[in-house]
Parts: C-alpha cells; structure tokens; sequence
C-alpha cells in the first residue's frame, strides 16, 4: 500500500494504460476530527457541506471530474457523495 505525502491521510496507486507508468495519488486531510473520531463521516450535515462544496469543484474543474483517480473524485468516494448529499450507507 502506497504511502500519503505530508498532510493527507489516504493514498492510492494506479497505472496509466497507455504508458505503463505507476502514479501515486494522496488524498483526504490528515488527522483527526475536534472531538477525536473519524475525520470522514458519510451521512452528517458535514457530509452534505463537503459533498455540495465538492460538487461545485466539479463543475469548475471538468477535467479532475472526468478522471475516477482524481483526489477530488477519490474524496467525494469515502464521503459518499450522491449529487451534493452524503448518504449514509
């Protein structure tokens, strides 16, 4: 499993298919929320603020939209983001 850069808490690799190359991605803030738990939380009103911010981050950025390891499409992933809602499950 590939390792984040300073700051963020997740990270993946891929492969580009048509140059073989391997690309690391890190994404997510790091640490933890104010009370200690979980920084990510699908179904929450935090949820509904992020998955609204990001979705207007899409529109503003089609070509991050348009690629599924982007760190933007990745966060919107574990939020579980379904339009600008987080839903719970």
């Amino acid at each position: 499993m590939a390792t984040p850069r300073k700051g963020k808490m997740f990270a993946k690799t891929t492969t580009n298919p048509k140059t073989g190359r391997k690309v690391k991605v890190s994404y997510g803030q790091a640490g933890k929320a104010k009370d200690g738990g979980k920084r990510i939380r699908p179904g929450t009103g935090k949820g509904d603020s992020y998955c609204a911010r990001s979705a207007g981050q899409m529109k503003k950025h089609p070509k991050a939209a348009a690629n599924p390891n982007s760190p933007l499409r990745l966060s919107r992933k574990k939020w579980k983001c379904a339009g600008t809602k987080s839903r719970k499950a």
